[in-house]
């Protein structure tokens, strides 16, 4: 809490409030497989969540990954490797997401150019990527961040990447779930990151993974997680590697065949993703219960209500807060805290504020007035799936007591 006012124990709804979901019989199952297994390096867990984790999303292909964040740099090393992007391209990105979005393409020798988002969905839309295309018409791939589990009109923005040959990324970690026009986020682009960071939609402690129906760049991403190595292929893709470089068995063991980090996940991870799938469909229906339940609450004379009702279904894992100016924002942080909400800023607010980033884009300006005024205006608590009544009702008093 700011200036120190708070200690942990005092908080009364937590961003973070478990581990896990069902987290008492999680633990205890977790316990005993890992007495049970011989293995904890990735293996037989890992493979059944990823036909498992490929299966919920309706996607052919999933790789799991250490976070959501490895993921997303798997997916830049995989598309740079497969020589669909090369070094000086540009590569544009939602201005509202999180830095491991925005520093693989900076890692890997990329130019960035920022889309702004609409403040009533957090989202980049169609007509602002038009808008960013005329500023640059040499982007190449627009990595598009869903944010809180909400999207504009995506679908728009993927016919646009299609007639013009732009590659569509999507990530998707803060969206698990929701549904836009009958179809799952994550799955719009030619790939998809997702992340299993706890207080995530579902917690494998820290864990992410990335879906795509494409068989090549499926195969590169499994290069890239282990080591530049076909270790981690089908029997059947091992094969045409090996022939199509003329290897026999024994010296391809340590072949590698192209850049490549060790990104690999545990048995750990792979286990409690399949443990925590077998609820995945009631997170999201609390999550989006409470997320109802709060966007009753919003005051809409101090708020900027969020738009959601062109989404089929809202998979929320945190509410944000966007105020009208920074009188009603610093009156609304002033009573959350007192009441023991604990809150943050709305994800990175406008990327290009960032220290960082200044290093790589200079004195270079950017408009971006959806990005700032939510960096300005906003911030967020937790939506947790094991929030009880009380939990609610404070925040949903924190409301009232902040519009008086």
């Amino acid at each position: 809490m700011r200036k120190g006012k708070f200690k942990v124990e005092d908080l009364k709804v937590k961003l973070i409030k478990d581990t896990f979901y069902n987290e008492a019989q999680t633990k205890k199952e977790l316990c005993d497989f890992i007495m049970k297994t011989d293995r904890l390096s990735m293996w037989t867990e890992c493979r059944k969540f990823e036909d498992n984790f490929a299966k919920h999303q309706g996607a052919k292909n999933c790789s799991m990954f250490t976070s959501g964040s490895t993921a997303n740099l798997a997916l830049i090393q995989s598309l740079i490797n497969l020589k669909r992007l090369e070094k000086g391209d540009t590569v544009a990105f939602s201005a509202v997401t999180w830095s491991t979005n925005v520093m693989p393409m900076l890692q890997l020798g990329l130019n960035i150019h920022p889309v702004d988002v609409e403040v009533d969905t957090l989202n980049s839309s169609a007509e602002l990527f038009e808008k960013a295309l005329e500023e640059n018409p040499s982007i190449k791939a627009f990595f598009i961040t869903n944010v809180l589990g909400f999207c504009s009109d995506i679908d728009k923005i993927a016919d646009i990447c299609k007639s013009r040959g732009i590659i569509l990324i999507e990530d998707n970690c803060e969206s698990l779930g929701t549904i836009y026009k009958g179809k799952k986020l994550g799955s719009y682009g030619l790939a998809g990151t997702f992340s299993f960071y706890v207080g995530h939609h579902m917690s494998t402690i820290e864990g992410g993974a990335l879906c795509t129906d494409d068989a090549e760049l499926d195969t590169m991403v499994k290069m890239v997680r282990s080591h530049g190595m076909d270790r981690n292929l089908d029997e059947d893709k091992k094969i045409k590697v090996r022939e199509k470089f003329k290897l026999d068995d024994f010296y391809s063991r340590y072949t590698f065949y192209t850049l490549g980090y060790n990104l690999r996940p545990n048995e750990i991870n792979g286990f409690l993703g399949n443990n925590q799938l077998q609820y995945i469909d009631e997170i999201f229906r609390i999550r989006n219960e409470n997320f109802m339940k709060f966007i009753s609450a919003v005051n809409k004379n101090d708020i900027v209500p969020i738009r959601y009702n062109h989404i089929d279904f809202v998979s929320n894992f945190a509410f944000p807060v966007i105020c009208k100016n920074k009188t009603i924002l610093n009156k609304y942080i002033k009573v959350f805290e007192n009441a023991g909400i604990e809150i943050r800023p709305v994800v990175s607010g406008n990327m290009m504020n960032q220290i960082f980033i200044k290093d790589y884009v200079g004195s270079k300006k950017f408009d971006l007035p959806g990005a700032q005024k939510i960096h300005e205006d906003g911030f967020y608590f937790g939506n947790n799936p094991d929030m009880t009544k009380k939990e609610i009702n404070i925040v949903i008093k924190a409301f009232k007591d902040a519009s008086k």
